[in-house]
């Protein structure tokens, strides 16, 4: 597959808090976090002037038939019934180009085409570790998913062609039983409008929409935002703490009597249980630790390549594939942790901030920390990038 591989830069700045952006019609970041961010819904006309896809539809058909590449296809059918298939999906299995009311949804794109991991760097005014992935939907004439809600944050900004968008927050959010979608029964619109190239529109969590391909085929990009549930998220920290925590304590009753329950749970095996989890929980620096671990993870079917170049010295730019964080001792990478303190710690906050490192941050680095640079490099978590120089 040819996909648009432009040079990628070695540093992606984040967008300045207080500097208004036509990608969120003139507001700043601050200012949109206040009014909108999980409050109320904003359209955006030209958010991007002149926009075009990054990718045609055949390069994007063709990323939708590869393994490791998560994509769907809706098709609504004669009657009103849904049909849902799952990926990789060769294009000898999907409908015709010119059939109306279907739909292909390819997930995770900027994973797997630069181009779309650049746009993506716009939206770093909220903090990675909420910034999920862009999906691209394509849609035929009257092609939809019907009428649902996200529990996450979502930004929609359309590539080409036209869609129709009506929304609505209600409290009803029953679904329609035996469907293969998560489609509302009962959808109660309140606003809605067409979109074309280069306008967008961003919904909070549990805003009902729906949105439909008029006028043609389009193509819509949607930038996600991870929202961890409370017990899946505490349930991997658990885990991850208890690997890192074990201990030789065995529980010990010598005061337990004879019993005649023998299938009650004893109440000081709850106290040991419960002491446990609460040791666990007591080191605030290990939950951290085990917190960035975990949201740097790669997801699933991700790896990296080894790399063609051998290790030099100089600039250096993230993997689009990498996630890396910090916290005020460690610097978490691709689910592993590094302690990091003073210059040696900058240096890696910057990396994470920016994506990239100049070649003098990279040559004024401490031997160790030219020393894990390296070792990044060699697992292809980042590249060299030799056409950016110094300050």
């Amino acid at each position: 597959m040819t996909s648009p591989q432009a040079r990628h830069p070695a540093t992606a700045t984040a967008p300045l808090p207080d500097t208004p952006l036509a990608l969120l019609g003139g507001l700043t970041p601050r200012q949109f976090m206040r009014r909108h961010w999980q409050k109320k819904p904003l359209l955006i006309r030209q958010a991007m002037p002149g926009f075009a896809p990054l990718l045609d539809r055949a390069e994007l058909f063709a990323l939708a038939g590869q393994e490791g590449v998560e994509s769907r296809a809706i098709v609504r059918q004669a009657g009103g019934d849904w049909r849902l298939s799952h990926g990789p999906l060769a294009r000898k299995a999907l409908p015709p180009f010119k059939q109306p009311a279907w739909t292909l949804l390819v997930q995770g794109v900027d994973l797997h085409v630069d181009a779309v991991h650049r746009l993506m760097q716009g939206f770093r005014f909220v903090p990675d570790a909420r910034l999920d992935d862009l999906m691209i939907s394509w849609a035929s004439e009257g092609g939809g998913v019907g009428p649902h809600f996200d529990s996450y944050d979502v930004f929609l900004l359309q590539a080409s062609g036209k869609r129709h968008w009506r929304i609505g927050r209600q409290k009803d959010l029953t679904l329609q039983e035996g469907v293969p979608l998560k489609i509302l029964q009962h959808f109660e619109p309140e606003e809605e409008w067409v979109l074309e190239p280069g306008d967008m529109l961003y919904l909070p969590p549990k805003w009902a929409h729906d949105g439909v391909a008029v006028d043609g085929e389009c193509m819509t990009y949607s930038v996600g935002f991870r929202a961890p549930q409370r017990g899946g998220l505490a349930g991997e920290l658990a885990l991850r703490l208890a690997d890192e925590h074990e201990d030789e304590v065995l529980y010990r009753d010598p005061q337990q009597v004879a019993t005649d329950q023998p299938a009650a749970v004893p109440a000081g095996l709850l106290d040991f249980a419960r002491d446990g989890l609460q040791r666990l929980l007591a080191d605030d620096q290990a939950l951290g630790c085990a917190l960035g671990e975990v949201l740097t993870e790669p997801k699933p079917k991700v790896w990296f390549e080894e790399p063609v170049e051998a290790w030099a010295t100089g600039a250096v730019r993230l993997d689009r594939r990498t996630r890396m964080l910090y916290d005020e001792r460690h610097i978490f990478i691709n689910g592993e942790a590094f302690r990091a303190g003073g210059r040696d710690a900058r240096l890696m906050r910057e990396l994470a901030d920016r994506r990239g490192l100049d070649a003098e941050r990279v040559q004024r680095a401490s031997a160790e920390a030219q020393a894990l640079l390296a070792d990044w490099h060699d697992a292809g978590w980042l590249h060299l990038d030799p056409e950016v120089g110094g300050d």
